[in-house]
């Protein structure tokens, strides 16, 4: 992770109440989706100010949030005030092995060193368990939306490119993909907020802050209803991955015997006597 990239990464805590206020939240199908239907034990990485574990926590699920940064986590414990958290990095799980039966990370996957984090994430949870994705995306397909993605920078490819990491990951299965499409409702006062919590945005200079900002007001004031704001549309695009499971610390690796050959099956020959297969009437094929 470049320099750049890690100041974006640590930019969220600066406007850790514009982004709780601003950003939109994860619609409950997609939370069901994530999670699983019934009632099970959850870590969120990256939590944030709990924008998805306030859907996790509504769903029954009982979820331990951890954010590594402190203003965020604060925003989460104000609001959530019953869900257990951790200040901590997804590099660095502060919880024993096999602990819990679903991984969900929200928005923030791409921020992860996937070379630490994923051998963690399938260190924590139990056989059968699995690793959930979510990012919330503009729906840029509309003429106006792509207008106010060219303002506040579209979301690139280290996103939701960045699941080629688990894609590629030796520790997960098969990655399952669902979108949930929904809409944001904004007003001249939330459009502000969600545009002051973009990093891309949050990085920039007092001055250049401002002028961005004024610029995405004159946007709503051209495109919004004034009181009545408007209706932001959304892609909620989720991705989820069984982790493959492994024998604890400390249990032997299971025996690998594929490569010892089994013991030859009698055939019988056209001419009614039994052949081991070493006799030059046979024709072996090997499908390898």
């Amino acid at each position: 992770m470049d320099d750049d990239v890690q100041r974006q990464a640590r930019s969220f805590g600066s406007v850790a109440e514009r982004y709780h206020r601003g950003r939109p939240a994860f619609p409950r199908d997609a939370a069901r989706w994530l999670a699983g239907a019934d009632p099970t034990t959850v870590l969120e990485l990256g939590a944030g100010t709990g924008k998805l574990t306030a859907e996790l926590v509504d769903l029954g699920h009982d979820v331990h949030a951890t954010e590594p940064d402190a203003d965020m986590l604060a925003v989460l414990r104000r609001t959530l005030p019953d869900v257990p958290t951790s200040q901590a990095p997804a590099e660095e799980i502060p919880l024993t092995d096999r602990s819990v039966d679903v991984v969900v990370v929200a928005q923030a996957f791409h921020w992860f060193d996937h070379d630490r984090a994923l051998p963690e994430i399938a260190r924590v949870l139990r056989p059968g368990g699995h690793l959930a994705l979510t990012w919330n995306l503009r729906d840029e397909r509309i003429p106006w939306v792509r207008k106010l993605g060219a303002l506040l920078g579209s979301p690139g490819s280290e996103t939701t490119d960045s699941t080629q990491a688990l894609v590629q990951s030796d520790l997960f299965g098969f990655v399952e993909e669902k979108d949930f499409h929904f809409w944001q409702g904004v007003d001249r006062d939330s459009i502000l907020d969600m545009a002051a919590s973009r990093s891309y945005v949050a990085t920039l200079d007092d001055e250049a802050r401002e002028a961005k900002l004024a610029e995405v007001l004159a946007f709503y004031d051209d495109y919004g209803r004034g009181m009545d704001g408007m209706q932001l549309p959304y892609d909620c695009r989720c991705y989820r991955a069984r982790v493959i499971d492994r024998p604890e610390r400390g249990e032997p690796e299971p025996e690998d015997d594929t490569d010892t050959p089994a013991d030859p099956q009698p055939r019988e020959r056209s001419d009614g006597q039994v052949s081991d297969g070493t006799d030059t009437d046979m024709l072996l094929i090997d499908f390898r």
